[in-house]
């Protein structure tokens, strides 16, 4: 296996949008290109990453391989590259570690120890959404800033062609609203009302690798897990997240 990945410090930005939720976890290298699933420990939601083969600038792949890797240490090392370094990802000869080599101004290595970490293949939830939001990452981000002030959990909703954020709690309300004429928002589509609510923490997280302009895509249904989609660069992150059931 020897692939070559240009861009280092993109290639960081997407293990910090899967080492938010995600300790531990299995890449796949096959002749698609790269991809991961996987569950946080508590279950609550899961994360699907996709780098498709024509993002490295080497992918050579003689069979499909599985890496089970510690994310938030391959983060720290990521966290190495210099900007304008390039990476390689190569496994050692006896397949026990997977050895990182950034070049740019100079070449450094590091050697990763591989996990032993036999992970079943997680089917996707299938859900009927009713409403699609398609919203700039720092209105996101500062809704949840805002909700942050007020509650753990907040409720997204759509109602009369509006995207809402709320929270509630003993210290107050607050309420966000988003329309389509709003230069934040992409897009806004629903077929139904919708409200769900969510814990915020998670919310702020799975967002968070998201560059201020990068675009969200927010699929809702009443009390189902939410969708959230967006790309960095060539690759593919998609979230889901269970609801929080609301008590009358």
């Amino acid at each position: 296996m020897n692939l070559v990945f240009e861009d280092a410090s993109l290639f960081r930005k997407c293990v910090d949008g899967i080492s938010v939720l995600v300790d531990e976890a299995e890449f796949i290298i096959d002749e698609k290109g790269l991809s991961l699933k996987a569950t946080d420990p508590s279950q609550i939601s899961l994360v699907d990453f996709e780098l498709p083969k024509k993002a490295f600038k080497k992918f050579d792949v003689k069979k499909s391989s599985r890496i089970g890797l510690d994310l938030n240490y391959l983060g720290q090392v990521m966290s190495r590259a210099k900007s304008g370094d390039s990476v390689e990802f190569l496994l050692s000869d006896d397949a026990s570690k997977l050895v990182l080599v950034f070049s740019g101004k100079s070449k450094r290595s590091f050697t990763i120890p591989l996990l032993d970490l036999t992970s079943g293949d997680l089917p996707l939830p299938k859900i009927d959404f009713d409403a699609e939001i398609k919203i700039k990452a720092d209105a996101l981000n500062d809704s949840f800033k805002d909700a942050s002030l007020i509650s753990t959990h907040i409720v997204l909703s759509v109602e009369n062609d509006s995207f809402f954020v709320r929270a509630n709690s003993s210290k107050g309300n607050l309420e966000n609203i988003y329309t389509q004429k709003d230069h934040s928002v992409v897009s806004l589509k629903a077929s139904n009302e919708v409200r769900a609510m969510f814990p915020l923490d998670y919310l702020a997280n799975i967002i968070k690798a998201a560059s201020s302009d990068t675009e969200i895509l927010v699929s809702l249904k009443t009390n189902a897990p939410v969708q959230i989609n967006y790309s960095l660069g060539d690759g593919k992150l998609q979230y889901f997240l269970a609801p929080r059931i609301e008590s009358d």
